[in-house]
This record gives structure tokens, sequence and C-alpha cells, in this order.
């Protein structure tokens, strides 16, 4: 069968077969581990294909830029897409354990469906924690398939160590960002309030900006052969960008249309994330009334009235404001750093559609 022209489908058809392989091996193992091992290729179907789509223009702005014209994109940048979107899943898998978030997309929460699954069979033992823990192991099992199939891909690649030196640091990078984003959730209380602005901006580097956006388009760049220069200008258009895009999911965080995001509205407030918003209302508020919020922020109890008046405060301390303002001054650092870089004209043109894409969501 020959490769589709559209590579975010090559990319998708990438997935498909490596997870049906998958799946096919599961087999000769018993119905529990079939059963595990269709969840993970469950866990990868679907999805925007955001990180994918920077990782294929970043290798199309730096070939078409060398060879004054458009190409095929190579095989080893559709593995290395294709990896990108599994490691993706296994993080959302990790995420949802941590936030206790109940849904995922609409659908429930991978741990949240081993716990069902463990219920519904009438298995022995605690089925919240072995939902945990099966979701724990999922995000792990997704993590090897991520490393497999970047291998797979960077079979024979000219440029298989520079893609590999920047999958590690995206690697270790995400995870201490999801690690401060938990410890956040605690530290605020002897953090200064002056310096809690600055915290959640770390986090949100580390734990997103990078990995969704930046890092993408290194890897992409880096498979296509990508000079200092080239890879320079990718950074300096992926790292702001990737801060607009975490911030403007904050924002959805708290306010976004549950119909739309698949996630009850205001999540984040339940969750207790200390995000730029809560850093910028706190700032503004009176001591008493930042009291009451730290009281509110992290309950899961939280109900839509409640949820409400959060909201209200948010907005009227002026600190959703703040992050809309911050969203477009990091969108237009990012397509700056786009002009006369030494990149592929038509790829650049998709850049910038992707960057308003990333900022300019509802879900």
């Amino acid at each position: 069968m020959s490769a589709p022209a559209d590579p975010i489908e090559a990319v998708s058809q990438r997935l498909e077969s490596f997870t049906a392989r998958q799946a096919a091996s599961a087999d000769a193992w018993g119905d529990e581990a079939a059963g595990f091992v269709q969840s993970a290729a469950d866990a990868v179907a679907g999805g925007k294909r955001l990180r994918a789509r920077f990782c294929i223009t970043g290798w199309r702005a730096v070939a078409e830029h060398r060879d004054g014209r458009p190409l095929p994109v190579a095989d080893d940048a559709i593995g290395a897409a294709a990896a990108l979107e599994i490691f993706h899943a296994a993080a959302l898998v990790h995420d949802d354990i941590i936030d206790n978030s109940d849904t995922r997309r609409g659908h429930p929460a991978a741990h949240r469906a081993f716990e069902s699954g463990h219920r519904n069979a009438h298995w022995a033992g605690d089925a919240a924690g072995f939902g945990r823990s099966a979701a724990i192991l999922l995000g792990d099992l997704l993590v090897a398939w991520s490393d497999d199939l970047l291998e797979e891909g960077l079979r024979g690649s000219a440029h298989a160590p520079e893609a590999r030196d920047i999958y590690a640091m995206m690697r270790r990078e995400v995870t201490v960002g999801q690690f401060l984003d938990l410890a956040e959730e605690a530290a605020y209380l002897t953090a200064p309030d002056s310096a809690q602005a600055e915290r959640a901006l770390r986090v949100a580097s580390l734990k997103s900006a990078r990995y969704s956006i930046q890092h993408p388009l290194l890897l992409g760049g880096a498979l296509a052969g990508a000079s200092a220069a080239q890879s320079d200008a990718l950074s300096g258009f992926g790292h702001p960008l990737g801060l607009a895009f975490q911030l403007r999911d904050d924002v959805l965080g708290v306010f976004g249309d549950s119909s739309v995001t698949g996630k009850p509205s205001g999540d984040d407030l339940r969750e207790g994330k200390r995000t730029l918003l809560i850093a910028y209302a706190r700032e503004a508020l009176s001591p008493g009334a930042r009291r009451v919020l730290d009281e509110l922020i992290g309950d899961p109890t939280l109900n839509d009235a409640q949820i409400s008046s959060l909201q209200q405060t948010i907005v009227d301390s002026g600190a959703l404001a703040r992050v809309e303002d911050h969203i477009t001054r990091y969108a237009d650092e990012g397509d700056r750093a786009l002009r006369g870089a030494p990149l592929g004209t038509s790829a650049v043109g998709v850049l910038r559609d992707l960057a308003r894409e990333a900022t300019v969501r509802t879900a």
C-alpha cells in the first residue's frame, strides 16, 4: 500500500499499524493482557495531532529551505511524529491520575475506566486503587511504545543521534514540569506571593511549552538536517508560542465550555491548579479575599455556584485580562522569530496557521 499524501494521515496509519501489532502480540497472554494493551491502543486514537503537526512542519521548514520546494515528508519524521503522539497519550494518562480527573475528551479517564472494569467484573480488592495502579502501568507502557516507535522510525536515519538527544531532553523536562505542577499546589503556602506568577510560568514552560511545540519543531528540524540558525528560529518561535498555548489551556481549564472541552467547567479550580490566572488573581485581592480564594481552590466538591463565583473573582481581579495579554504578546514574539528566518516560505505559512489554531481555540 502506498503512503498517503497527507503526512498526518501517514502518522495515523503508522500508529494504527503499530498498535495493531502490539494488540496481536498480546492475544497469547490472556484476556486481561489483551484488554490492557487494547486500552493503550485506544488511548492513542483520536486527538488533534498537534505535536505531530509541529514536528512535520519543522521538518518541512528546513527541507523546503534547503531544496527550494516542498518535498514528501521523510519516513523518519513520520515515525518521530507518531512517537510524539504516543508519548502525549502517556502524559495524559499520568496527568489524569495526578489531577484525579474523571474524564478525558468526554470519556472516562483511564484510571476511572479501569476502576469501573474492576467493579463490574466483581474482582477482589479496592476498585479505585486498582484503577490508579493499572493506569500508571498503562502510561508506562505508552512511554515504552513511544521509544519503540521512535527507534523504529530512526533506523537508517542520518540524523538519529540529534533526534534522540532532543527526544530525551523533552522526556526529562516534561517529567520535571509535571512534578513542579504537582508541587506548586502545595508550595504556594510558603512561596512569596510576589514569586508565584514566575513559578507558574516556569511550570508552563517545562510541562507544556517545550514539550508541546518547541521540541516537536526541533525534532522535525533535526531530522531534516537543521543548521544552528534554523534551530534557533524554530526555538524562538516554538517556546513563546508554547507558553501562549499553555496559557490558553489554563483559561479553558477555568472558563471552558464542558461540551467542547470534554471536561467539567472549572475543573482546574477543583483540582487546585496554581496557574498564572490564580497567581495574578491572588496579587490583586485583599488578604481576606485571598484567604477565601485559597480555601476554595483545590476543593473537589465545589458546586456550580462556587465555580461561578470564583470565575467572577478572577475576571474582576483583572487576572483574565492580564493572561489574555500575555497570550497575545507571546504569540507575537513567536511570529517575530519567523520573520527573515532561513526557513521554507510555505512551511512558515503553515506555522503561522498552527500558531493561530493553538492560541485561538475553545478546546
